[in-house]
């Protein structure tokens, strides 16, 4: 493996088990014996991660090797007295998951990190999560934890990405940008009050829906110039359809779902690509 990376590929939610996201073509065996065939929706989705994978993050990459953070939720567990999941076993649940992620663990061979989620989907503690994300043999944090709260990554040769699952949420679109906005304000703050290295790059998922904010900041060199650059705060978009719970939420009710993922890359200098997209609306009757 290279010593230095420069592009890390960061997706999120993609919620294994559920009928509103992502299940492989081939069909989910179940522990009682049965088959479950997924739908015409997820056979779509399918195609756009087939796709992501295939030939988005080799584009994007330039074909240069390449870390991937799983930003949490990767499976949708039992919760809310919510009827949409493929199966309520999470035997079950982690098959499906292990099925869809094992390969873009051997895609990018080996550099695979991943961040625990919200309990209500991946249990407490995250120990469903953190089960997937060993057998997956995902790199494991100084604590032995395979599925971990939080990362900080370096790419390049000194920029530093922090990720984490959780995020603030709004009902309006007008107002989408203020969380994500105040995660790089308040990391800045903490780092600065401790006198730490701030991030170039805030990583958060969680809501579903890809959002990005930038702000300039800039460096002493040693020959006593300005160096100046971008710090970033983004949210992943998600692998999973509108829920139940989705359609009577503001804000959510009115939008189509957001798939897809980002790259983060240094190349001279740092910046983030994203692939994003969304499906129809229901069609007018």
């Amino acid at each position: 493996m290279p010593s230095q990376i420069n592009n890390v590929v960061v997706f999120s939610d993609t919620h294994s088990g559920c009928k509103l996201a992502l299940s492989p073509p081939e069909g989910v065996e179940l522990d009682d014996g049965g088959t479950y065939m997924p739908s015409r929706f997820q056979k779509k989705m399918w195609a756009l991660w087939e796709e992501f994978w295939g030939e988005w993050v080799p584009q994007a990459t330039k074909g240069e090797p390449y870390a991937v953070i799983m930003n949490g939720d990767a499976l949708e567990g039992v919760h809310h007295g919510s009827t949409t999941q493929i199966t309520h076993n999470l035997m079950d649940q982690g098959r499906i998951a292990k099925r869809i992620l094992q390969p873009v663990v051997e895609l990018c061979e080996g550099r695979y990190y991943h961040i625990r989620g919200t309990e209500a989907h991946v249990g407490p503690s995250a120990s469903a999560e953190e089960g997937l994300a060993k057998s997956l043999g995902a790199i494991p944090n100084e604590d032995g934890q395979y599925a971990r709260y939080d990362l900080w990554k370096t790419i390049g040769p000194d920029k530093l990405i922090h990720s984490l699952h959780h995020i603030g949420s709004t009902g309006s679109q007008a107002y989408e940008a203020t969380a994500v906005h105040k995660e790089i304000v308040e990391e800045f703050a903490e780092a600065g009050r401790w006198r730490n290295q701030p991030p170039d790059v805030v990583v958060r998922s969680h809501r579903h829906r890809y959002m990005e904010t930038a702000v300039p900041i800039g460096h002493k060199c040693k020959n006593g110039k300005q160096a100046t650059g971008r710090a970033f705060s983004v949210v992943t978009p998600c692998w999973q359809g509108k829920t139940p719970f989705v359609w009577k939420i503001p804000g959510g009710r009115l939008s189509t779902p957001q798939f897809g993922g980002i790259l983060i890359r240094y190349d001279q200098q740092l910046y983030i690509d994203s692939k994003v997209w969304t499906v129809d609306r229901s069609r007018t009757e």
